[in-house]
């Protein structure tokens, strides 16, 4: 039975390993979260649209453990990166995660668990030059090396090149021969029922042709399809233009909401038009922000990268200064909903619906309602919010001051009504009765008040 590790239990990794490990392949889940550890091998979830019960299932059938304990990877055939890559506060890549993996793992690249207990080793044994002193290991180690495989969205060189020179420097061997090393990006969508990790073809690249074959041969084992390309730079580049186009995208609708309000015009109605042509149109829909650890990030990865070979990335700018601009718009629209009935956002008592960043699900990452709730309130607002998906708020590394906040009732009792989030528990909502406002960013109240705006 083949035996993988994957390092970061979060949104991509733990389906990932879930997935594997229904697969018949034996997973050591590894991460610093002791609290997400003890859940996985008590047999309970942590994200809300994974259920306990495949958990508990993969943990009884013996085929997924969780640990701290990063030296176990010398026990694994494959190690699979799934760590987050921010931006920082200057809005530039932060791949510090990726590396400070790569540098726990290192040491252990060129061992074997088993052959280390016949030899009597213990922790981190006699190595020179990274390697063992057993001639037994190294024969082996040689012949079956480690795949190490980068899932976290960077930009283009960061495998070949930043997390393979920390790998070599931490292990004494080189990639291609005593390791192998490819890049294959995470596509998961949390909370998506149409598609699955088994189902989402894997792209996949290597730093050498074997390095790729390990790949492919590896996710076979688990996913209906595998798309090999020619590189890891191809890899990683093809993450960041699927993020881009959707990044574009959703810019392009936000712009024509706002011009097309001005004229009195649908906006919604025009895309659900627009997308019944068969061909030349796909629908993207505007929102008060971006939100979620990809379209708000990843574009900007490439914008950082294009400069160092003196390009400059226009659309993608363009498209950031107009989708950090929407809370701004939404915020507007507030204080319109608010002027209706006399008031300003200023000692105004606002409900904010919705602090996950999509719909039915508890994954509130770069949410824009966090930016919504800090605008208002900075003009003096006080701000609640309701979310049966988020009961409480957690640190963030945004806003962490919020970390505390619960979740209140809906009810009318407030000056505005701020819709965020089109969770489907406020699609059947009846609010035809409130008396306040409701500011509708999402075209997703069905039942309306006399007082409703569209932001």
């Amino acid at each position: 039975m083949k035996k993988i590790a994957i390092i970061g239990l979060g949104y991509v990794g733990l389906p990932l390993g879930l997935r594997f490990a229904e697969s018949g392949v034996q997973v050591l889940g590894l991460d610093v979260d002791q609290a997400k550890i003890d859940a996985i091998n008590a047999g309970r979830s942590y994200i809300k649209h994974i259920e306990d019960a495949a958990i508990a299932t993969a943990r009884e059938s013996g085929r997924l453990e969780a640990s701290t304990d990063f030296s176990r990877v010398a026990e694994v055939e494959a190690v699979l990166i799934c760590v987050p890559t921010p931006l920082n506060k200057h809005r530039e890549p932060d791949i510090s995660y990726v590396l400070k993996s790569g540098a726990a793992i290192a040491p252990y690249l060129g061992r074997s668990a088993q052959l280390q207990q016949a030899s009597g080793e213990q922790g981190a044994g006699s190595r020179e030059q990274g390697t063992t002193t057993n001639s037994t290991t190294q024969r082996l180690n040689h012949s079956t090396p480690k795949l190490v495989i980068l899932e976290s969205t960077t930009y283009p060189g960061t495998t070949d090149t930043d997390l393979r020179e920390v790998l070599e420097a931490g292990s004494g061997l080189k990639a291609g021969e005593g390791f192998h090393l490819a890049f294959s990006p995470e596509r998961e969508d949390p909370g998506r029922k149409d598609h699955s990790v088994k189902t989402i073809p894997k792209v996949m690249g290597g730093y050498t042709e074997a390095c790729l074959a390990r790949c492919v041969e590896l996710y076979s084992l688990a996913l209906d399809a595998v798309h090999p390309v020619s590189s890891c730079r191809v890899a990683e580049a093809t993450k960041l233009t699927e993020n881009i186009f959707r990044s574009v995208n959703i810019a392009l609708v936000n712009e024509l909401k706002t011009v097309f309000h001005k004229m009195d015009i649908d906006v919604w109605d025009v895309i659900d038009a627009a997308a019944t042509k068969p061909f030349g149109f796909m629908p993207f829909y505007p929102g008060p922000g971006l939100g979620g650890h990809c379209i708000p990030i990843d574009p900007f990865y490439l914008t950082w990268k294009a400069r160092e070979y003196e390009q400059h990335t226009r659309f993608i700018e363009l498209a950031g200064e107009i989708n950090t601009h929407m809370p701004d718009y939404v915020v507007d629209r507030v204080g319109e909903a608010l002027n209706e009935d006399a008031k300003s956002i200023k000692g105004s008592k606002i409900l904010l619906l919705g602090m996950a960043y999509k719909p039915n699900v508890d994954d509130d990452r770069e949410s824009p309602s966090y930016v919504l709730t800090k605008k208002l309130e900075d003009k003096g607002a006080t701000v609640s919010y309701n979310d049966p998906y988020v009961p409480e708020i957690k640190v963030t590394r945004e806003h962490p001051e919020y970390a505390g906040r619960k979740s209140v009732e809906i009810t009318d009792d407030y000056d505005c009504v701020l819709l965020a989030t089109h969770h489907n528990a406020y699609k059947t909502f009846d609010f035809s009765g409130f008396k306040c406002p409701v500011v509708d960013t999402r075209n997703c109240v069905s039942k309306r008040p006399e007082k409703y705006f569209r932001a």
